[in-house]
């Protein structure tokens, strides 16, 4: 008789102590980039409630866990031609460094006109990590006739060593009303995507991936993705967001499987983080997974950061969790 070993997380009893945000800033969509530097910098969705107003927002710190200080400088000054440009919605960045001095930001730019109601998925380049980015002239993936896509995350596969761009179709945008746009039915798919990248992080390869979708466990959406892969199991990690984000139900909850392309299995116990655990965050979502370097006693520890409410509108919140198998 042979027994399948599942592939668990938890959050560390340390972090269980801690509720308070690591930034008093609204911060929402947040992503971490280890830069070689060794310097942590996180990144999030636009900020337009203040003068100057800031396409994307980005933070820095020497810890996952803080303390994070808030860069002022907008690190992608113009999202692209092909958006409704400097000051409209510019969403969910995600940035990767490719070598010494050569970074790319994703990030999901609103389209301009009578495209307004959509976002899709740009790519911009620079040669730090604050900026400034140069953005492409054309999006990367815009898929309109399902509900185009937002929630761009790049990933690097040590296995493989190759490089992959993890994206959400933006499906409730086009939906029939209801909670976030899509639970009154027909509700639309909302696909989380996988797609192969060249080593530029920008030129699409091979064949895109579905690994999971919505069900109707999920409310309108599934969303958020980020892919980690942990060594010690030889387990892929997927991180994302379902149910509405303005509402108290929005959570951060996590798949797992053994091979890149699926199939992710979703954790049996539910949500990781979600409004009434013992964390204490409302509407936890958007997590974003990077080793935390010497975490505890000189060992790494595998850290997330995310967004949840708090009276500057979202802030950042990160906590260190375990990975292992049962």
């Amino acid at each position: 008789m042979f027994t399948t070993l599942v592939t668990l997380l938890s959050l560390s009893s340390l972090s269980l102590a801690s509720t308070s945000p690591l930034l008093n800033h609204d911060f929402p969509d947040p992503s971490i980039l280890l830069d070689s530097s060794g310097t942590y910098y996180a990144f999030a969705t636009s900020l337009l409630s203040t003068s100057p107003q800031k396409n994307i927002q980005v933070a820095s710190a020497p810890s996952p866990l803080g303390p994070w200080s808030y860069i002022e400088t907008d690190p992608l000054p113009n999202p692209g031609s092909w958006t409704a440009g400097p000051g409209s919605l510019t969403w969910a960045p995600s940035v990767i460094q490719l070598s010494q001095n050569s970074y790319i930001m994703y990030y999901s730019g609103q389209l301009s006109g009578n495209n307004s109601a959509y976002h899709c998925i740009g790519a911009a380049k620079s040669t730090s990590p604050t900026g400034p980015y140069s953005p492409l002239s054309q999006p990367i993936a815009c898929p309109l006739s399902l509900g185009g896509a937002i929630d761009p995350s790049g990933f690097y596969d040590p296995v493989s060593g190759d490089r992959f761009l993890v994206y959400k179709v933006d499906g409730n945008s086009i939906g029939h009303g209801g909670s976030c746009g899509n639970t009154v039915s027909p509700q639309i798919s909302t696909p989380i995507i996988l797609q192969p990248v060249a080593p530029d992080g920008m030129t699409f390869i091979g064949e895109k991936v579905t690994i999971l979708d919505r069900t109707e466990e999920d409310g309108p959406l599934v969303e958020a993705p980020d892919l980690w892969y942990d060594e010690p199991t030889g387990t892929y990690v997927l991180f994302y967001s379902n149910h509405c984000w303005s509402e108290q139900g929005y959570s951060v909850n996590y798949a797992t499987s053994k091979d890149l392309t699926g199939v992710y299995k979703r954790a049996s116990k539910g949500s990781l983080i979600a409004t009434g655990d013992g964390l204490g965050v409302v509407a936890p979502g958007g997590a974003s997974a990077v080793v935390r370097v010497g975490g505890d006693n000189g060992k790494n520890r595998t850290s997330i950061v995310f967004h949840g409410n708090c009276p500057e509108g979202r802030c950042l919140f990160g906590v260190d969790i375990n990975i292992g198998v049962s």
